[in-house]
């Protein structure tokens, strides 16, 4: 089996992050991506992020028929603070052993990676997917790709070097890190709350379901 883990805040899951997997899981023909949404990330403070029970139904809601894409809860049910490293350690113990597993996140995220738990034991435990920010580079010769580059050479490691064949930064005794191009959907969770705390309309931002009910819940006023 071949499955991506895309974690995420979800506050809350919009079409960016439902087309964003969808072709992840197309482009390397992964049989699952599973979206797993934090309890609370260690960056963020209380308040700042919807009840974590709301986020998990608009999840429900938005992927109800979408196959190959689902959910897990496991961040939702461990107390304390959301470590990526302790997700994948319960999936490599959960999942058969001959599975490959791959961590997704966007740039941004990546970009922060270096303040992360444990985040040289990521690197030599999991391959990245790294997916492109609306409106950056669509390759890593363009400057979007390239302000990685350099992080990886100046925070992570010098012995990274890019792969045309393969798209990705391979360095010795780690494993690889991918670069892959999605459609640039230029939306964002932060954007959306500004919107609706605006009394404006998140049509076509959301899936239907989704919008409806943060309508009824009265979320992010």
């Amino acid at each position: 089996m071949q499955i991506g883990l895309f974690g995420g805040t979800y506050n809350p899951v919009h079409i960016g992050h439902l087309r964003a997997a969808l072709e992840v899981k197309e482009g390397f023909e992964l049989d699952e991506v599973i979206l797993i949404p934090a309890a609370l990330p260690p960056h963020k403070m209380p308040g700042e992020v919807a009840d974590a029970a709301d986020r998990l139904h608009m999840l429900n809601l938005a992927l109800e028929k979408t196959p190959g894409l689902t959910i897990s809860d496991v961040e939702l049910k461990r107390s304390g603070p959301s470590y990526t490293i302790d997700t994948v350690a319960h999936f490599k113990h959960a999942l058969p052993d001959h599975s490959r597993i791959y961590l997704i996140m966007g740039m941004d995220a990546f970009l922060e990676i270096d303040s992360w738990k444990s985040y040289d034991e990521l690197l030599l435990q999991i391959p990245f997917i790294i997916i492109n920010r609306p409106q950056s580079g669509r390759a890593a010769t363009d400057p979007g790709w390239k302000i990685m580059e350099k992080f990886l050479a100046s925070k992570i490691s010098g012995d990274y070097v890019f792969s045309e064949s393969r798209s990705c930064y391979c360095a010795r005794n780690k494993q690889p890190i991918y670069i892959f191009k999605v459609t640039s959907l230029d939306i964002s969770s932060t954007r959306i709350r500004n919107l609706i705390n605006q009394g404006r309309s998140i049509e076509f931002f959301v899936p239907p379901k989704v919008a409806d009910f943060i309508n009824a819940k009265g979320l992010y006023l």
